[in-house]
């Protein structure tokens, strides 16, 4: 017999993993990324040495850094190999930036 939770539960939309898991971390890094980036452009180099806490390996900071690219929030930016990743900041005129207000 289900309980109260998965009789609510039935009738929502199923949440992706990657996102349900990290939004708090992307959520911070959108802010450092904002507020406290001085230049035009980022790598997951900059993120990693520079970026807000916690950040445990470059995979981790990459795949943060694509749930703000799949926002809006970071453009990708073409770089001469494939291994290294840089993204273009797009600054627009907002108060307090959240995930789902890319766009």
């Amino acid at each position: 017999m289900p309980n109260i939770f998965d009789r609510l539960a039935k009738g929502r939309p199923a949440v992706l993993a990657e996102e349900k898991a990290k939004p708090d971390h992307a959520q911070k890094m959108l802010d450092w990324i904002l507020n406290k980036w001085p230049r035009p452009s980022v790598s997951t180099s900059d993120l990693m040495t520079y970026g807000p806490k916690p950040r445990q390996n470059a995979e981790e900071t990459l795949k943060l850094a694509t749930i703000l690219e799949k926002q809006g929030w970071l453009t990708p930016k073409s770089m001469p190999r494939k291994d290294q990743h840089h993204w273009n900041i797009p600054r627009r005129p907002i108060v307090h930036p959240k995930l789902t207000s890319a766009r």
